[in-house]
């Protein structure tokens, strides 16, 4: 495939950066990938890769899913916790990433700042994966069109609603993703919690080319006809003291058995990044419902991520 040429040696920071076909590609090898793992195959297209995997965020699903998926292709991942290495303190980013350019064939990296990241793919010369940053968050919408395409069979005129804290990293992942591939987004959430202005400009282009729409609103009724209700946790990591403030001013987007069933579909799914706080963004019955996907996308996390690595970085 051509376009898998194209992803070869390419950072992935961001899903602006790609085309919607890349997406698509990225998609269609995780599948393949995943069948594969489930009949016992694994490969060796990261055989003799060293992989650094830095975390100044804790994480379950990111480091599990880097670390198996480099080892089911042969790759030798080295975990590096904030307490080891602290990007921009003792060493300025910019000298750390030109040291474990030297010494690795790949950075992943799971932090605060979406510069810290820019900076390791500037200077490192090797290839750098985004495993979260406070902007993004790419490998996780890459799981859930995995998981959105095994249960529609696609992805494009898919009408999908994004519930709640409007503008944190998911949001604005998702905004883009749906963008480029067609797939129609509402963003549902207070007004204070909207999108920037000038993200959503460009993700209504991205959809404009692709025959899609996006829609911004502070009305929980715009769930109507949706297939994918999705919400995220209503405090970001480092937010914290602002958890009392956001429960009150987000409990209206609470998703329960009333929103799901305003959809008017007995079809529409409940997605969920992980982990969740029930009873604030969801309730426990929707989130143990025979609606909710949220394991599936847990686990495609780890098969898409496979599949990201094995198209930038193997051989």
């Amino acid at each position: 495939m051509e376009t898998m040429k194209s992803l070869k040696g390419r950072n992935f920071l961001t899903l602006k950066d790609f085309k919607p076909e890349e997406i698509q590609n990225f998609l269609d090898l995780a599948a393949d990938l995943k069948a594969k793992k489930k009949q016992g195959i694994t490969g060796d297209s990261l055989k003799g890769k060293n992989i650094a995997l830095i975390f100044e965020k804790p994480s379950t699903r990111t480091r599990c899913a880097f670390t198996v998926a480099a080892n089911d292709e042969g790759g030798f991942p080295t975990y590096l916790g904030k307490g080891e290495i602290q990007l921009g303190k003792k060493e300025s980013v910019e000298d750390t990433a030109r040291v474990l350019g030297r010494m690795f064939d790949g950075i992943e990296f799971r932090g605060f700042l979406h510069s810290h990241v820019e900076a390791l793919a500037k200077y490192s010369g090797v290839v750098v994966w985004n495993g979260l940053t406070d902007d993004y968050h790419p490998t996780q919408i890459l799981a859930d069109f995995l998981t959105m395409q095994e249960n529609f069979g696609r992805l494009k005129g898919l009408n999908f609603v994004f519930i709640g804290d409007g503008r944190n990293n998911m949001s604005n992942s998702l905004m883009v993703g749906c963008g480029k591939m067609g797939v129609n987004c509402t963003i549902i959430a207070p007004k204070e919690l909207w999108p920037e202005e000038e993200l959503v400009e460009i993700c209504r282009s991205y959809a404009k080319e692709s025959g899609s729409t996006l829609t911004v609103t502070d009305d929980t009724s715009a769930v109507k006809n949706a297939d994918v209700i999705y919400t995220d946790v209503w405090c970001s990591m480092g937010e914290e003291d602002k958890a009392a403030q956001r429960v009150a001013l987000l409990k209206p987007y609470q998703v329960n058995k009333d929103l799901m069933a305003a959809t008017g579909k007995d079809s529409t799914i409940f997605m969920h990044c992980l982990p969740a706080v029930k009873g604030n963004e969801v309730t426990e019955d929707v989130f143990e419902s025979e609606c909710s996907v949220v394991f599936d996308e847990a686990e495609n996390r780890m098969h898409t991520i496979k599949a990201v690595m094995v198209a930038t970085l193997g051989e």
